[in-house]
């Protein structure tokens, strides 16, 4: 595939404005601008690790200056990122951090204790920082993420609040939630995206048009209901499903030329650099592969990226779990597996006994299946996978393997949110794991950022 399939020419490049990330994270969202044609002026986020992915993929190895900042949004004032613009236009994109909106990031801060409110962290009002770099900037346009649940943070939708103020700012606005998976993600996750173009381009923002659809026509959950949301005066309705479309991308159509990594609970564990190569199990089997090892970079018959977790105790429960089996079916599992280690092993299954509480604790996972029901869940290979979140840089039990007997490792994770097998991940397992979690799918930022760059350009 040529590199103008992915890419504008560069003549499109050099009319379109630079882009300023704010948030950027590991450099999802920016990855896809630059695919689609705007070039990554400078970046921001709060970790390290982060900003080094980030400043490696976007800049450094294509023998460029990486202007990636590491800081805290709260204390930055625009001169930071100005001088990287030339006095040029600007485009300022970002995800303001989720937690505070999230049903994840609520019940964690549930959890902490008293006054660990959701409405207590300060991360819930960054986006006021996000929009102030942004008009100091006088940013031509405006992208910001973030999880649905936004619009209902305490008595306050996030969105509308930001487009009120983007309005009284001298900018069009708009807001809607899409789903990755229409854009060829091959995951269903749904993010609230805000749009908006100064007032003075004369034109308005607008969302792009799906490239996939559902096989079975069921519509994600906010696509369910929009008619709650069509009240809210800047709310937009994602564009719908329109002409031949091709089918929402697979698990097992992302992940079934990758490596072979941990074949059967037997297998030797092997902790792998996140740099080491290993062959691809088979050539590219379909149009999802093939873009994954030719975007933005030489293809090889190599891929990096297998660190994957030893959890010794759960490969034998991973094994027998079946597709779509989730926490509740694991302890069965569990169980199941203690009664025959028990058997074979002449331990009497008695709840006091000693003998039989210490093999219950080497085999049977000990959370409440009533309270961690989702805690568990095993991929299944003829759908997208469910939302890859940030969490997976504590473990991996929300995306088990669907064929071997493990988490999933970096590469697949990465390959879930639409990471092309050049796009590195130079750091912790852990951190890539979070980096992956946390960011923008990358095909999911390019369809946004070429639909930008149409309206920009005026077609």
């Amino acid at each position: 595939m040529s590199g103008n399939c992915l890419l504008l020419s560069k003549a499109g490049t050099d009319a379109l404005p630079p882009v300023v990330d704010l948030f950027s994270g590991c450099g999802g969202l920016s990855f896809g601008f630059q695919s689609a044609g705007f070039s990554i002026a400078a970046g921001l986020d709060l970790s390290e690790a982060a900003v080094q992915t980030a400043a490696y993929n976007l800049s450094w190895r294509n023998g460029m200056a990486g202007n990636h900042v590491r800081g805290d949004i709260t204390k930055m004032e625009a001169n930071v990122f100005s001088k990287f613009l030339g006095g040029r236009d600007c485009v300022v994109i970002g995800g303001p951090p989720c937690q505070a909106y999230s049903q994840i990031g609520k019940g964690k801060l549930k959890s902490l204790g008293a006054g660990r409110s959701h409405l207590n962290d300060d991360r819930g009002t960054l986006y006021q920082d996000f929009l102030r770099i942004a008009f100091e900037l006088d940013a031509k346009a405006i992208v910001m993420e973030n999880v649905p649940e936004a619009i209902h943070y305490g008595n306050i939708n996030i969105a509308e609040t930001v487009c009120d103020i983007l309005d009284k700012n001298g900018y069009s606005a708009k807001w809607t939630i899409l789903n990755a998976a229409d854009y060829g993600v091959p995951q269903t996750r749904e993010r609230l995206f805000v749009m908006a173009i100064k007032k003075s381009e004369k034109t308005e923002p607008a969302f792009p048009e799906p490239t996939h659809r559902p096989k079975d026509g069921q519509a994600g959950v906010y696509r369910q209901r929009l008619h709650r949301l069509s009240a809210y005066p800047h709310f937009e309705s994602p564009p719908d499903y329109q002409g031949e479309l091709k089918p929402w991308v697979t698990v097992g159509e992302a992940l079934s030329d990758l490596p072979a990594l941990f074949p059967t609970s037997k297998s030797t564990y092997r902790l792998y650099d996140l740099n080491m190569l290993l062959k691809y199990r088979t050539p590219p089997r379909n149009e999802y592969q093939k873009l994954m090892r030719e975007w933005g970079g030489q293809v090889t018959e190599y891929v990096s990226g297998h660190g994957f977790r030893k959890t010794v105790r759960d490969f034998p429960i991973f094994e027998r779990m079946k597709h779509d089996d989730n926490y509740p079916a694991a302890v069965k599992i569990a169980e199941e597996i203690l009664e025959e280690v028990c058997k074979r092993k002449g331990i009497p299954l008695d709840h006091n006994s000693v003998e039989y509480q210490k093999m219950r604790k080497r085999i049977v996972p000990p959370y409440d299946p009533e309270k961690f029901h989702d805690k568990w869940k095993k991929l299944n290979p003829d759908k997208p996978s469910h939302t890859l979140v940030a969490h997976l840089g504590v473990d991996t039990y929300s995306h088990i393997h669907p064929w071997e007997p493990r988490g999933i490792s970096v590469r697949e994770a990465a390959r879930l949110q639409s990471f092309p097998d050049s796009f590195l991940f130079q750091c912790s397992m852990g951190d890539a794991f979070t980096q992956i979690g946390n960011a923008v799918p990358p095909l999911l930022a390019k369809a946004i950022a070429g639909k930008l760059a149409e309206i920009l350009a005026g077609r």
